[in-house]
């Protein structure tokens, strides 16, 4: 039997880590590191390690709708 392909979504750096626990618990994701090539600003080809949770296709959509919800009330208060 092949495995099941995951995916993963990077989270935006500054996401609150109350937030990152939320997720974790709500939904089936694992947290990740991966290095991501960042190209803005002064860290022009700087490599960064962001975190990233990482699962099926179909939950890590649920959880980018969840976390941007969060994230927009986070900002609106």
């Amino acid at each position: 039997m092949a495995e099941e392909e995951l995916y993963d979504m990077l989270v935006p750096p500054g996401v609150p880590r109350k937030m990152i626990y939320d997720v974790v618990e709500k939904y089936d994701v694992e947290v990740v590191r991966r290095p991501q090539k960042m190209s803005f600003a002064n860290m022009d080809g700087d490599t960064r390690e962001l975190i990233a949770f990482r699962g099926k296709r179909e939950v890590v959509e649920e959880v980018q709708k969840y976390l941007f919800e969060l994230l927009k009330e986070f900002v609106a208060e």
